[in-house]
């Protein structure tokens, strides 16, 4: 049944890390059936209950799934596997436009700040017990989440967007429940979401965001929560208009229920307007980071929400790291407040690499996706041909596998280096990738 790996261990922390290991080794893959709790119980010499709590561990960590009389399986998408390995290996003098990276160029030299929040953590030190939001941060977060219309309520501070998503689904749902999600979407999300050992529902978007009509159909079928990007979608650029914030307030109201999570994803790097959804649900919760503004290595995003949202997940963080440095927090005060960073200007720059791709892309025939943040996303006939000939002509996209559920293929090519000369070349050798026929894998 399982080949020729076996399964080891006494505890049942052992047995379920002895299925991971292999499961992210590929010695388990998707599908594959693991034995009957009392089978693999006598084979390693101890008691039922310990392989059923080693099979409970793993069905709530996302990597296994139970139905019924017909046993557990390895799932057909393991959180462990991660869909980061669903891409091209660049090789040496091939242009990567693959990476979703923002432009180092148009990201703030950050010694200086980071030297000055540490001058101040040595006048006034903080110790434990102490607020864990520098209240400077407070105030000028609060100021710029009260100019964009999103409801009052209370901050927290947590190690990037995707950390403050797991801690907020983690805050309401259990292993089971679903939880509506965009398709294409981010991937770090797809797979986030079974790691939890929560189910994925998927939700079609277009250029306005999410279509409220799918998300009507996902909520309506015990749906539980719903995961929207307002700005600068990855991978597709999609941006929620003011008629759809308004349409999907509408289908939201219908079910108050729902856990509304935000990631204002393109906050400080984008020109277009948020148009929230905050307030149409009794449990919400909206997450900025500042990766794309000021680098990915600043871990550092903003979570504001409901009361009781907002209180789980400080009180669940306590537990834990306790707080994100107010160094960190000191920093990304005199980055804001000291012009490190036009937003404008990376919004232009940004844009008008954006929108030069996508005219050429035109000028070939090839419709193309991206309306406001670093990426473009090209719907595709065939994704990996499209990706393969691409590789062989110089150029690493990435392949849309990554961020789909359901969704048509496509590719993801991030502008954010992209220079103007290269443009053209880039749009020819999109079209004639597209136009031919399949030629190899590209995993």
């Amino acid at each position: 049944m399982l080949g020729e790996y076996p399964i080891s261990g006494r505890r049942a922390a052992e047995i379920c890390a002895s299925v991971e290991r292999a499961v992210g080794a590929g010695d388990l893959e998707p599908g594959r059936p693991l034995p009957p709790m009392r089978e693999l119980a006598a084979r390693l010499g101890v008691n039922p209950n310990t392989v059923a709590a080693a099979y409970r561990m793993l069905r709530e960590r996302g990597v296994i799934e139970t139905a019924g009389r017909r046993g557990s399986r390895v799932r057909p998408a393991p959180a462990t596997t991660g869909r980061d390995h669903i891409r091209a290996d660049v090789p040496e003098g091939v242009r990567d436009l693959s990476s979703g990276d923002p432009d180092p160029a148009l990201l703030p030299p950050l010694a200086r700040v980071l030297a000055d929040a540490a001058a101040e953590g040595d006048r006034a030190p903080v110790l434990y017990g102490q607020d864990p939001v520098e209240p400077a941060l407070a105030r000028l977060v609060r100021a710029e989440l009260d100019a964009d219309g999103v409801p009052d309520g209370p901050l927290a501070v947590v190690s990037g967007a995707l950390d403050g998503v797991e801690r907020v689904l983690a805050a309401h749902l259990r292993p089971g429940d679903a939880v509506a999600v965009e398709d294409p979407g981010w991937s770090r999300t797809l797979d986030l979401v079974p790691a939890l050992g929560l189910r994925t529902v998927p939700v079609g978007v277009d250029d306005d965001g999410p279509r409220p009509e799918e998300v009507r159909r996902a909520l309506a079928a015990g749906a539980r929560a719903l995961i929207v990007t307002d700005r600068a979608q990855n991978p597709t650029g999609a941006a929620v208009s003011a008629p759809r914030a308004r349409a999907l307030r509408s289908v939201l109201r219908e079910h108050p229920e729902t856990l509304l999570i935000e990631d204002d994803h393109g906050h400080g790097v984008v020109d277009v307007p948020l148009h929230p959804l905050a307030g149409a649900t009794a449990h919400w919760a909206l997450v900025r980071s500042a990766a794309k503004a000021y680098g990915p290595d600043l871990r550092l995003a903003v979570l504001t929400g409901d009361a009781v949202t907002v209180d789980r997940v400080r009180g669940r963080q306590r537990l834990g790291p306790g707080w994100v440095s107010r160094l960190l927090q000191r920093a990304v005060v005199r980055l804001r407040t000291g012009g490190a960073v036009d937003p404008a200007a990376v919004a232009a720059a940004y844009g008008r690499r954006r929108d030069a791709l996508i005219r050429a892309l035109a000028g070939h025939g090839i419709a193309a996706h991206g309306r406001s943040g670093m990426n473009v996303w090209v719907p595709v006939p065939d994704e990996t041909g499209a990706v393969a000939r691409l590789l062989h002509a110089g150029w690493a996209v990435a392949p849309g596998a990554r961020f789909r559920i359901s969704a048509p293929p496509g590719i993801r090519i991030t502008v954010s280096t992209l220079a103007e000369e290269e443009t053209g070349p880039l749009a020819q050798a999109v079209a004639a990738a597209v136009e031919a026929g399949p030629l190899r894998s590209y995993v």
